[in-house]
């Protein structure tokens, strides 16, 4: 018994060739592959929401929150509508605005943290260099 089956993803359908035989085929006999199609639905756009709403409340560097934010929006309304091709559009322009509030949210408190401590670690140093009584 032979079997010979091929897989091929194509779009949003797979397609399912396979050939089965349960006897010596004679060399003017040929196995016909039997085809069948399968509907697999398209995974709906994640519009990032929540992390719109997080950046525009929390991490608001240039409006990029608020701009963001109405970008999932409209990637919920495309959605809605069924305009799937619409909805990727905007959830990814949303996407890359959160991504970039998030990394110079991000900066910038690092830059607040660590600039002003090592400030005060030079001026320590200094002090304690020019000033000790040793």
């Amino acid at each position: 018994q032979e079997w010979l089956q091929l897989y091929q993803l194509q779009g949003t359908k797979l397609w399912f060739f396979r050939c089965c035989s349960t006897r010596t085929l004679r060399p003017h006999e040929h196995a016909e592959p039997h085809q069948t199609a399968v509907n697999i639905p398209a995974e709906p756009p994640n519009d990032n929401i929540i992390w719109a709403l997080v950046s525009f409340v929390h991490e608001n560097p240039f409006r990029l929150g608020l701009v963001a934010l109405l970008y999932s929006l409209k990637a919920r309304d495309r959605k809605v509508v069924g305009d799937q091709d619409g909805a990727r559009r905007h959830a990814s322009t949303a996407r890359a605005l959160n991504i970039t509030a998030t990394v110079l949210i991000s900066l910038l408190v690092f830059l607040c943290i660590v600039v002003p401590l090592a400030l005060i670690a030079e001026t320590a140093r200094y002090h304690y260099r020019h000033y000790s009584y040793n």
